[in-house]
């Protein structure tokens, strides 16, 4: 990826600090981003230049997955399963072009103007010909709707004169299983994002799912208020997995990532194809799968064309591996228009007389169950709908 910031070969005279932004493809000149017509409020203002990039501005700078997630969709006309499916380089180029400022449309190679700290950000892709000539129209369509955004001061943070929990309180919460408190707190304090992540670690495994329910639950509260934090926070817990020993220690870290993707899917759902690759680690694999059935909960479009794929897993050697497969499998099975339906109902079918046990767990407790009785609930789910 390219990035562009005080050398973006323009040269500032005297006390004008001021670059005008340019494309980083073809180097025209660029309009202020705009929000789209309909807009969400975790939604990033963008635009599109007459080459065929689009940007997304971040405003912090520190919140660029969020940007590549709404340049990439936004390129593809709102497409996800297009998105998901290109490749960099290959499909598509990016560049990043740092030190812009919305509020006077130009970029400040030395990061401040006007006694304003300057560290927003623009996010551009630009898709390959063949894919831009079947989006480029419709992309072009939503930008000329989009209205202006009007620049706002980044929220400047508040601390509190007193501390108003402690992680002993945290704790208490989540062994008592107290949402509405853990909620409440949430609404004004985001360090208790911190505090429930360190409980993803517990050598307690209940205390773990509890603390992943909690956590997704908060995360929702303060995305409203602040979406770059949990973007920040869900990028760490993906980076503590990738980066360490897989293994139990790793178990709640991939369970709140399902949670939090799961209770803000507008926002978070270009991260599901990040959370497929840990699937190929034997250790993972069900706690993957029971991820991905807590996102099918709340917004099964955005798995249903794995269909296929999870039902390789039906069966597998391992119980739980086989369990939490046919635990997702139902949650998808909304229609006879997905595909792969027909082949998923009859695994079902020959497992509904697997008599080994499972855990699962729902509104702060664990339950054993059996793999017939998930194989016999999926498909009754299936016939209800």
């Amino acid at each position: 990826m390219q990035i562009f910031n005080s050398s973006t070969g323009q040269q500032f005279v005297g006390r004008d600090s001021r670059v005008k932004p340019r494309c980083p493809f073809c180097g025209l000149p660029i309009d202020r981003p705009q929000e789209q017509e309909v807009h969400r409020p975790v939604e990033m203002p963008i635009g599109s230049c007459s080459c065929g990039a689009v940007y997304a501005y971040d405003a912090t700078g520190h919140n660029l997955g969020a940007a590549f997630s709404e340049a990439l969709v936004f390129a593809c006309n709102m497409d996800w399963d297009l998105a998901w499916n290109l490749l960099p380089e290959e499909d598509y180029l990016e560049a990043l072009v740092e030190n812009y400022d919305l509020e006077s449309n130009y970029i400040i190679p030395v990061g401040s103007f006007e006694g304003r700290r300057i560290s927003g950000a623009l996010y551009f892709i630009r898709l390959h010909n063949d894919i831009r000539e079947a989006t480029g129209e419709a992309v072009q369509r939503r930008v000329d709707k989009a209205r202006q955004v009007e620049a706002k001061p980044e929220p400047v943070a508040r601390g509190y004169t007193k501390k108003s929990f402690t992680k002993k309180d945290v704790e208490k919460w989540v062994a008592d299983y107290q949402l509405e408190t853990i909620i409440e707190i949430a609404n004004r304090d985001k360090r208790i994002l911190r505090d429930l992540q360190r409980l993803l670690y517990s050598v307690d495994e209940l205390t773990r799912l509890k603390a992943a329910s909690a956590l997704g639950k908060a995360s929702r509260v303060v995305v409203e208020k602040d979406p770059g934090a949990v973007s920040d926070l869900l990028q760490k817990i993906f980076t503590s997995v990738s980066g360490a020993d897989y293994g139990s220690s790793n178990w709640g870290a991939i369970d709140a990532i399902g949670e939090i993707i799961g209770n803000s899917p507008e926002l978070f759902a270009g991260y599901v194809p990040t959370l497929y690759q840990f699937m190929n680690d034997p250790e993972l694999r069900p706690r993957v799968l029971w991820s991905m059935a807590r996102i099918a909960e709340a917004k099964p479009d955005l798995i249903q064309k794995s269909l296929g794929y999870f039902t390789g897993f039906l069966q597998a050697a391992e119980p739980e591996t086989r369990g939490y497969a046919a635990w997702l499998t139902g949650k998808l099975l909304t229609s006879k228009s997905v595909p792969g339906t027909k082949e998923a109902r009859e695994a079902l079918k020959r497992m509904t007389e697997d008599d080994n046990p499972v855990l699962i767990y729902q509104d702060g407790n664990t339950h054993v169950r059996t793999i017939g009785e998930l194989a016999t609930v999926a498909l009754e789910q299936y016939s209800e709908k």
